[in-house]
């Protein structure tokens, strides 16, 4: 099979996949009677024709990316991080306690200081995994998908245990003063009027072009993808295969812990059960629809965050499309980015092979 042009697997295979996923998707809308060109219509409106709409769409690209770069990370390493949903459920412990350690002040001295204790918390959170992978044989996919579970019940107990205040019937933690949370971009720009999107979405970007960075353009980056591609090669060319992996799974775990700051620090103010939403396990999709590259990554945390918006201006714009089906149109883009991924792939090579030349042609 002929390799693809970069360009082409990076950009034009998860294209054609997500227009074949709207295409199939299209079909169930057709068959309960709705109109889908009118169902696509409302969904990009609702994601991109006004202000809050947009801000909503940006403020679930926030998240998605942070998860998708937790997931993409661990992967040019060879491993597999299913972990991101847990590991930024439990720095959302980190970012609570610096923030109720110094609420009242002003959050451009808080918001450094969330970034860091959140990704101390999560790292330290997917660094056990690591270590269990590296110095014990565990594999990282099933220690993972564990710890997610054990985030849960954990957090559960703290937030309605030991944060929860006197007094309150929901559990939660105690609030951050305004001064104190990240600000959201409504304060500065008109345009994201009602809209949860704050500062943490200038972290995002600035994350994708960091792990670029870090990748393919550092000493560090080409041993963890010597890890990824080849680690018998690796541990020969004296890269510690065991170091690599730990460092690699708290550097992931620290890039989910993001979901925290922006969730815990920016938009709820305070600590709240399953505040990650599942934006975890949607990274895992993000990821691999865009290849673990950052730009990838970037552009498929925008199409997810535009079906999660789109989705609910759906919903609302036509009874007829229920939230189930919403839910399906969702899973089909996965199916078709993830598990059917390649499924376009043997005839895009052919597409682009070279013709062989007549023999005894000059």
């Amino acid at each position: 099979m002929t390799p693809l042009p970069r360009w082409a697997d990076v950009v034009l295979l998860p294209l054609l996949n997500v227009v074949l996923a709207f295409l199939v998707g299209g079909l169930i809308v057709l068959a309960v009677g709705q109109n889908p060109l009118q169902a696509v219509g409302i969904m990009l409106y609702g994601a991109f024709g006004y202000g809050s709409g947009f801000g909503y769409t940006l403020y679930y690209t926030t998240d998605f990316v942070f998860a998708g770069l937790a997931v993409s990370l661990a992967y040019h390493a060879g491993l597999f991080n299913i972990g991101p949903e847990g590991q930024a459920y439990v720095a959302g412990l980190g970012v609570i306690l610096i923030g109720l350690a110094l609420n009242g002040m002003h959050w451009a001295l808080v918001f450094p200081l969330m970034i860091v204790c959140g990704a101390l918390f999560g790292a330290a959170w997917a660094f056990i995994p690591g270590y269990l992978q590296a110095k014990r044989g565990s594999h990282v996919v099933i220690t993972t998908i564990l710890f997610n579970f054990i985030a849960v019940s954990m957090m559960g107990y703290i937030i309605s245990r030991i944060l929860k205040p006197e007094g309150v019937n929901s559990d939660e933690s105690a609030p951050l003063e305004a001064i104190t949370r990240v600000p959201q971009l409504r304060s500065f720009i008109e345009l994201f009027k009602n809209s949860p999107v704050n500062l943490t979405f200038f972290l995002a970007i600035a994350a994708l072009f960091f792990v670029y960075w870090l990748i393919w353009r550092t000493k560090f980056g080409y041993a963890v993808r010597a890890l990824g591609n080849n680690p018998v090669a690796a541990n020969y060319a004296g890269i510690s295969n065991q170091k690599m992996i730990m460092i690699v799974m708290a550097m992931a775990g620290a890039f989910a812990a993001m979901v925290a700051v922006n969730n815990v620090g920016g938009v709820q103010g305070r600590l709240i059960l399953n505040f990650v939403n599942g934006a975890g396990f949607v990274g895992i999709a993000v990821a691999f629809m865009g290849k673990g590259h950052p730009i990838g990554v970037g552009l498929s945390a925008l199409l997810f965050g535009m079906l999660y918006q789109g989705g609910q201006e759906l919903a609302f714009q036509m009874p007829g499309i229920t939230r189930e089906m919403i839910v399906t149109i969702q899973a089909l883009v996965i199916l078709f980015t993830g598990a059917m991924g390649d499924m376009l792939r043997g005839p895009l090579s052919r597409l682009f092979a070279q013709p062989e030349p007549a023999a005894g042609g000059k």
